[in-house]
């Protein structure tokens, strides 16, 4: 995975093989980030990522100025990923 824009553009993050995720690709992330660029003012905004995952998209978000994010998801080893990656 990679941050494709933002104040940490082009930082790569590896997730773990024992988690049982599929990162958002970056192109999927790249039409998504278009769609809301013209439609909402994404610096400062609140972000709610459910089925977090590997937190590719609370990444993308908060690299793009969001205010605040909270990511949600089921299994505990994804949590912990997403916390150890908020740290760094």
């Amino acid at each position: 995975m990679r941050i494709i824009s933002g104040i940490h553009k082009g930082r790569r993050i590896q997730a773990p093989k024992n988690l049982p995720v599929r990162p958002t690709t970056d192109m999927s992330k790249e039409a998504l980030f278009n769609i809301l660029r013209h439609r909402k003012h994404i610096p400062g905004i609140k972000v709610l990522e459910l089925f977090a995952g590997s937190g590719n998209m609370s990444y993308e978000f908060g690299s793009r100025g969001a205010s605040s994010i909270l990511a949600v998801d089921q299994h505990k080893p994804c949590l912990d990923f997403i916390k150890k990656q908020q740290a760094l």
